[in-house]
């Protein structure tokens, strides 16, 4: 392990990103504590601190990759325990335009666990490491500064006892609703600029018991929302035997909450298949919604001055348009930068760390917030490189019906396993200018009228009163 950097290292949120930085915090902080408002003990199922916690979720291949690393056999424990796993190419069922992705053996691994099944098992995990501990149903109140160090954090507990937690480093992994900006306000120092993506996206999702079987050997069925139908869906098999319908639409064309309503969304995403196995099955739970406004990233490594002995890390310093599955596979990368970081430098220094990480939110910043700027109901500049990009991009996907090498070549970028340059190598654009399909798309799109609207005037399904749209 080698000598510890510092004795205490206090670790604000115990999700995802924060069981990541504790569990690499763990070999250079003497002591680790993580705050977390809710109960975390024994919870499996979503909890209050995670609104995103009931709907489908995605680890992308070098998430899953790190999360080997870091937690090793952690793969077999999800197995054993009935989660499904397989080919993030080969063994989900992708779709784009309503045709289906041609299959690829890419050998990256994909596993089909819900975001509360993956949060169990990784906190069980890094609970087991001697030197962390868990504060659980305590809310943080503030930093503690002394002239230009954090110090502490000052907590308060459900029943009202309030401590200074001292530290000689805090990380905050609170997420999108990070106070880190407001704090340095406080304490006099800039706040980080922000730059945002507007897509104005819900999530509706229901659990069903299927009567039949739509999967095959596949562990979920996955149609994309594009440009000419901002509606996408999520149907992952669970490993209780359930399926989860988790429904998407952009640009405020929200999936309904009512079954009927839901239902007749279902028929529009894509995949014909969900609607057919769906409409009459049996619903588990009551559907359950979470809205997204835009897409945020905090330009931390902008910034001339920041206090020594805090850091921000995964959705506080960028939070992504879900989806795409980016997030925890980000703040896994984030953390998987921190280790190295401390190995070089020691003590973390923290406008390097920022400039670390920046490079590692370029790409799927770029991924993903340039794909939602294709949508023409999403506002924000789109510059040449994006341009570019939503008019190749469509062309590749398409292509990749018929061709599993363009579908590996996709998800290998998608995963953040390469980078987004492998697709414009001389090879990868042949085949795609092969294709007979890549006119096809062009037509269409340049034809297309703005998605919501479009789908709006439409959809079968009947009007939603205020009620069914609850945020």
């Amino acid at each position: 392990m080698g000598e510890f950097v510092g004795n205490r290292a206090v670790v604000l949120g115990g999700g995802m990103a924060g069981l990541l930085t504790a569990r690499v915090l763990s070999e250079s902080y003497e002591d680790v504590v993580i705050v977390d408002r809710d109960t975390l003990s024994g919870a499996e199922g979503p909890r209050r601190g995670v609104p995103h916690g009931r709907h489908a979720h995605g680890l992308l291949a070098r998430g899953q990759q790190i999360l080997e690393e870091l937690f090793p056999g952690l793969e077999r424990e999800l197995v054993g325990h009935g989660v499904p796993s397989g080919d993030l190419a080969g063994d989900i069922r992708w779709y784009f335009e309503g045709r289906p992705f041609a299959p690829a053996r890419s050998g990256l691994l994909s596993v089909s666990a819900t975001r509360p099944e993956l949060e169990a098992h990784l906190r069980a995990r890094v609970l087991r490491i001697p030197n962390v501990t868990l504060w659980e149903r305590w809310s943080v109140d503030r930093l503690d500064f002394t002239h230009h160090q954090v110090t502490g954090v000052w907590v308060t507990s459900t029943d009202g006892n309030q401590k200074l937690l001292s530290a000689d480093l805090v990380v905050d992994a609170t997420g999108r609703g990070s106070r880190t900006p407001a704090w340095l306000e406080e304490h006099g120092y800039e706040r980080p600029e922000e730059e945002k993506v507007k897509v104005d996206l819900q999530y509706t999702t229901r659990i069903f018991r299927l009567d039949t079987d739509p999967y095959g050997t596949d562990l979920s069925i996955n149609p994309l929302a594009t440009p000419t139908n901002p509606r996408g869906a999520f149907f992952p098999k669970l490993s209780d035997g359930t399926s989860l319908l988790s429904l998407t639409g952009m640009i405020g064309d929200y999936p309904p909450t009512d079954l009927p309503g839901f239902l007749e969304f279902a028929k529009t995403v894509g995949a014909p298949e969900i609607y057919d196995s769906v409409k009459n099955a049996e619903p588990v739970d009551d559907a359950a919604t979470f809205r997204f406004p835009a897409s945020t990233r905090r330009r931390y490594e902008r910034l001339r001055r920041f206090p020594a002995g805090l850091l921000v890390l995964g959705d506080g310093v960028c939070s992504f348009n879900p989806v795409y599955g980016q997030g925890m596979t980000v703040a896994a990368m984030e953390a998987h930068a921190l280790r190295q970081h401390i190995r070089d430098v020691g003590t973390p220094q923290a406008l390097r760390f920022y400039h670390d990480i920046s490079s590692i939110v370029d790409v799927p910043w770029d991924i993903s917030a340039g794909a939602d700027l294709g949508f023409p109901g999403v506002a924000g500049r789109r510059s040449l490189k994006t341009r570019i990009g939503n008019v190749y991009m469509p062309r590749l996907q398409a292509a990749a019906h018929d061709d599993p090498r363009l579908t590996e070549a996709f998800f290998r970028v998608a995963g953040l396993i390469d980078p987004p340059q492998t697709l414009t190598k001389p090879g990868v654009v042949m085949r795609v200018l092969r294709n007979k399909k890549v006119n096809t798309v062009s037509t269409r799109r340049e034809g297309a009228a703005t998605p919501a609207s479009a789908y709006r005037r439409d959809q079968a399904a009947p009007p939603s009163s205020p009620g069914d749209r609850a945020a």
